[in-house]
């Protein structure tokens, strides 16, 4: 690029005096700045042909800090800590230690397996904060329900057993009275209803439901002190045939079955449980779908009189 006179004579000004300034020993920097230069293109065209007096030549430059560096990391001490000891970047302490082995930190391995064991602690601790919680809201929420009356036991029995009874089908009427479960409380809560439905416990009897590989004696052996009932009325066990493939949970001395329980002359008892579900689920409906009624206990008994179910005498004492 040609200059015109008077930028070539700015221009040997400038390279005399960065060339002055080099012999003082000045870095570049410092030549930039007191030259008032932007460019450093400019500024190695002004340098061209000087070279740096000897006491500015060593073999590498910042060789204590470099020696140093090592020395810290040696002793374990991460990039960031170096730089900050040292005052320089993490990019000029990565150039001089990154040859060096890791000394004093974990491997990527045993951070993992501290890591897992980290959350386990955490969740060892937070899981039982939190299942007393929950147990705590459950607790209350039974506290609120207390002792039922014969007419909230007709409800909820009814309710239950329209759940997980035996019901009539369009193309099946059968009218059998069959309640199936695994859970103690709506074995007891079922059987309590058939008291307080006047079905005497005489009219019931009882079958174990469970795997092979279970303890089927052990199991019976629950139910029927369970329910208080007669050994006569328990009939053989229904036993489900081990698969080898599948992967069954309900395993060990808590796994007890099913108990399946059947009355005897269930016709009035089925044609009243579906009355009492039925009507149950129609006073659920909101007041402005047709109110609410209340259902006194002559009225029940009236109702049983009229399928002629005896509920006359006390009825047996329920299970508790």
């Amino acid at each position: 690029m040609s200059r015109t006179p008077e930028q070539m004579a700015r221009f040997e000004d400038l390279r005399l005096r960065a060339a002055a300034l080099r012999d003082e020993g000045r870095s570049r920097m410092q030549i930039k700045e007191e030259l008032g230069l932007t460019s450093n293109w400019t500024l190695n065209e002004l340098l061209k042909g000087t070279v740096l007096p000897d006491s500015r030549l060593r073999a590498n430059a910042k060789d204590d800090l470099h020696r140093r560096a090592r020395e810290l990391r040696a002793e374990g001490r991460t990039y960031k800590e170096i730089g900050e000891e040292l005052g320089v970047s993490k990019s000029s302490v990565s150039l001089w230690v990154r040859d060096l082995p890791r000394t004093g930190r974990l491997s990527r391995e045993e951070a993992r397996r501290r890591n897992i064991e980290g959350v386990e602690r955490y969740w060892e601790r937070e899981r039982e904060i939190r299942r007393a919680t929950r147990q705590g809201i459950s607790d209350a929420a039974a506290a609120e329900i207390g002792r039922l009356t014969d007419r909230e036991i007709l409800i909820a029995g009814a309710v239950a057993y329209w759940c997980e009874g035996y019901k009539n089908k369009p193309y099946r009427e059968s009218n059998h009275v069959t309640f199936i479960n695994s859970d103690p409380g709506l074995i007891l809560l079922f059987l309590r209803f058939m008291d307080v439905a006047g079905v005497s416990r005489d009219r019931l009897y009882f079958r174990v439901h469970i795997h092979e590989s279970a303890d089927v004696e052990a199991a019976e052996r629950f139910w029927l002190d369970l329910t208080g009932a007669d050994p006569d009325q328990f009939r053989r066990a229904t036993l489900k045939r081990h698969n080898f493939q599948t992967v069954r949970h309900n395993t060990g001395a808590d796994y007890r079955g099913c108990l399946r329980i059947d009355v005897l002359k269930p016709l009035e008892v089925y044609r009243m449980i579906e009355g009492w579900a039925v009507g149950a689920m129609r006073g659920s409906r909101p007041p402005s779908e047709g109110g609410e009624r209340s259902v006194s206990k002559p009225v029940v008994r009236r109702a049983a009189r009229s399928w002629r179910i005896s509920i006359g005498g006390r009825p047996p004492s329920p299970v508790r």
